[in-house]
This record gives structure tokens, sequence and C-alpha cells, in this order.
């Protein structure tokens, strides 16, 4: 019998990973093939991978984890999170354990809307082609979407035309860009096949219009029209820890904020935190990771400076914390019907959508920064660091088994994490000792 579907799972952390995996085969009513499946045994096949991509000589694989204790808009989820960083599932946890203390994220997501971008040139006035293309607006949309009636039937296809001129980049005597926007909903797909089908499709027509020449047909990675928001509201006294009141852990948090806002050197670290999560859960979830990045740093410099995708401040004895950014996933297409273990982080995770999945991921990466500059802003980043780490090291020096927890624990009490440092514990462990921790067996 299946268990509520909780992301408050207690002490998940502490417990083998066979306990681990039977609170999960309960609570989503998991098959045996399911469990193999996330241990690995049954990972992507040879055959399929050579199926994926092009001179597959093999797979790769990364560490699967689960962000516990996120809560938005009331609903509870478990967030797989493919990473290879020690820190990042631990504090996206951890973040989304104080917020959910608090009333947990509010999110929203706008509709699928994505551009499709044609590049005309040779069109003579710039002023009077644009209003041809604008006048065909109607026939250019007709032609759009019968490149793809089954988007249209299920809500989707090409909305609407935009036509932008832009100063040519080698100055005065440069010709102008002319680029026609097509905007297109493509519902429950990131879209970028589509969007590039529609794209070519219609450059002739655009050609015959203005009498120009087409040469770029894509899609735009900055999805400016396919926002998604989360927001957080946490109560100073919530905040207190290392010893330190709320309001100062808050004071920290604000001042890292407006130092990002105001030097991009700063952003773009903020922003990698950010992303921290969000890629974790992109690959997880087998969406286009390379374009969520591109589309989100384009957007923090929109307005001419790079600035950050999340700010913080203080509000009538809270901490808020918002994030706005572009999110082109995908429920359907790509790897997401193909590779197995897509499809079980897919399930794990429930959404429903893609808006649902959207406005996740925008929490996941307001978790994600709030955890970051909760450290950054009182004791620092590396001792939050230091203990995860800590276990990292302990393995490459050699440790296995309940070892590794034990001279992780070492190591961060002797304040110097590092290899030679674990090397020099584990050579002065007594003969059965030594065998036990490199080995992994109970002496």
């Amino acid at each position: 019998m299946s268990e509520t579907v909780t992301s408050r799972l207690s002490g998940f952390h502490k417990l083998p990973m066979d306990e681990r995996l039977a609170t999960l085969a309960r609570m989503f009513r998991l098959s045996p093939g399911d469990l193999e499946q996330l241990r690995g045994t049954e990972a992507l096949q040879p055959v399929l991978a050579n199926q994926m991509i092009e001179n597959a000589v093999g797979t790769f694989s990364l560490p699967l984890g689960l962000g516990l204790n996120l809560q938005v808009n009331g609903r509870d989820y478990l967030v797989p999170m493919a990473v290879e960083e020690p820190s990042v599932v631990a504090a996206v946890s951890f973040a989304s354990k104080i917020v959910r203390e608090n009333g947990g994220f509010s999110a929203e997501a706008d509709e699928s809307m994505m551009i499709g971008q044609i590049q005309v040139t040779r069109f003579g006035d710039p002023t009077e082609a644009a209003e041809k293309i604008l006048a065909h607006k109607e026939q250019l949309l007709a032609l759009a979407n019968s490149f793809h009636p089954a988007m249209v039937a299920r809500g989707g296809g090409a909305r609407d035309v935009e036509v932008r001129i832009l100063p040519a980049p080698e100055g005065p005597r440069g010709e102008p860009l002319l680029v026609v926007h097509i905007l297109i909903d493509t519902q429950e797909a990131m879209g970028a096949n589509l969007i590039n089908t529609v794209a070519e499709g219609v450059a002739p027509l655009v050609e015959q219009i203005t009498g120009g020449k087409v040469y770029l047909r894509i899609l735009s990675n900055l999805a400016d029209r396919r926002l998604a928001r989360a927001t957080c509201r946490i109560p100073l006294a919530a905040l207190a820890d290392f010893e330190m009141p709320g309001e100062i852990i808050a004071e920290g948090i604000a001042q890292a904020s407006r130092f990002a806002e105001a030097d991009p050197y700063r952003a773009a670290t903020h922003n990698k935190g950010v992303m921290n999560g969000i890629d974790a859960v992109a690959i997880a979830t087998g969406q286009d990771w390379r374009a969520i990045e591109a589309g989100a740093h384009a957007f923090a410099c929109r307005n001419g400076q790079y600035r950050p995708l999340s700010t913080w401040y203080l509000e009538e004895g809270h901490l808020v914390g918002r994030i706005e950014l572009p999110m082109a996933l995908g429920m359907v297409g790509g790897p997401i019907k193909v590779h197995p273990g897509v499809q079980m982080a897919l399930k794990l995770l429930r959404a429903s959508g893609v808006r649902e999945l959207s406005m996740v991921f925008a929490a996941v990466g307001l978790a994600q920064n709030f955890a970051a500059l909760r450290a950054l802003g009182s004791i620092g980043i590396q001792k939050g660091h230091m203990a995860l780490h800590a276990r990292c090291v302990a393995v490459t020096a050699g440790a296995r088994g309940d070892w590794v927890e034990k001279l992780a624990d070492l190591l961060v009490q002797a304040g110097h994490v590092k290899v030679e440092k674990a090397r020099e514990i584990l050579a002065s462990l007594s003969a059965e000792d030594a065998k036990a921790a490199t080995t992994g067996t109970t002496v």
C-alpha cells in the first residue's frame, strides 16, 4: 500500500541507500524494475545511447539525489537532482526546510511561448519592409501553423508576428538588421525542432513579401515570453543560527543581494549558485540545460548590465526572496520519452505539465541561492562545504564503507580537509582498522 507523498523525510540522509529506496517504493508504488533503475543497474543501455547521439562509445553516470522538503503552492515535491558537487542536494533540502516551515514557496509560470527568428537582408527601406511583413501577418501565421497541425489542434501553434529593426553592428554605413519574430506556443514541448521547422518553412514567404534575402532561421534561447517566478517570505527570527540572531543573518543576505545588483562580477557567482540547483534538476529530467543556462544569463543582462536572477530584501520583519528567469522546459520530445532514467525522475517529481515543472525549477533555484547567501552572509561558504567535501576526500584517500563518514569527521575536526591528511590518518590506524577502512569490511 502506498504512503502519502511528502517531501519532508526527516533523517532520510542518514538511512542506508536500500532503506531510502524502500521508502520511495512505498510512497510511489515502485516496481522492482523501478528500483533497479534508480540503483543504476538498469541504466541507459549502450544500444539506446548509440541511437541518441553520434559516435557513441558508452554512457556516463552522475550521482542522482533527491532534494527534500520542497513545497510550492502548497504541494510537496521530491526533486531528482543529477549532480557531482557534494553540497548541492544538501543545500536545497536545508533551505527548503526553512522556507517550508514558514509557508513554502509561491510560484507562477507563463505559457509556453517561444520565439523563432528570421533574419532578412537586402530588403530596401527597413520601415517599408516591416510594414509589408505586418500587413501579411495572418498569411504568415497560417503558413506557420500548416507545418504543425497537431500542435494547433492541442491549442498551441503560431500566435503572433513581430518585426525588429536593429542598428548595423558596423555602424551608420552598414545595413540595418531586419528580424522577424514568429511567436509560437509550444505547449508541453521545449520546442526547438518545432520552431526551427516553422522558421525555415516561413522564410521563403518572408523573402517574397520583402524582396529581401533570408539567412538565419532558428529559435531564440532567450525565452523571455516564457518566464517562471518564485517567492518566499521568512520571519527574521526563523533565520537565527550559528549563535547569531536572525536579524544579523538576514541583513547579511540582503547585503549580498545588493552587492550582486551593483556588481556583475558578484552577480555571475550569485547566478551560478542559482543554476547549481536548476541544472541538476534539468539534467535529471532530460531538459536542454545548455539552453536554460543561455537563456538565464541573457535574461540577466537584458537591461544593459549583468544582474542577479534573484533578489533578497527586508520587509516588515521578514526576509523576502524573489526569482524570475526564462524556463523553456519540455515534458515531451528529446530524450524525455527515450531515456529510462529521465522517465523515472519525472515519475518521482509528479509535475502535471511544463508550467508546473517550471515553477518547481524556479523554487529550486531560489532555495539553492538562499542556502548559499545564508552561509556567505554569516559564517562563510567554506565551513558549510567542509563536511560534505570531506566525504569525497575520504573516498579519494581510499576509505570505504562506514570509514568514509568516520574519516570525514576526523578531517573536519582537524580543520584540514585534504587528501594527504586523510592518507596520514589512514596510515596511523592499526593493521586491522586499516584493512576495514580501505575494504569496507567490519572488524
